[in-house]
């Protein structure tokens, strides 16, 4: 096996997760009257926590997408 096809695999899962990050913080800078990480894990807000976590889904899905 050809050690730079890991190293590309590697490499782009690192550049998608840091994307997804970047889109979390920017999501979380867009709603400035709650805090979604406050309102999920202090409050415990389930449905909330589905939301964000289906738009991260969403979110993984389209930037997997670009990247291939």
């Amino acid at each position: 096996m050809q050690t730079h096809y890991l190293l590309n695999s590697i490499l782009y899962s690192l550049v998608g997760i840091g994307i997804l990050v970047l889109v979390f913080v920017i999501v979380e800078k867009a709603t400035p009257k709650h805090n979604l990480w406050k309102e999920i894990v202090e409050n415990k807000n389930v449905a909330l926590a589905v939301v964000v976590g289906f738009f991260m889904l969403a979110m993984s899905i389209i930037i997997a997408s670009a990247i291939h």
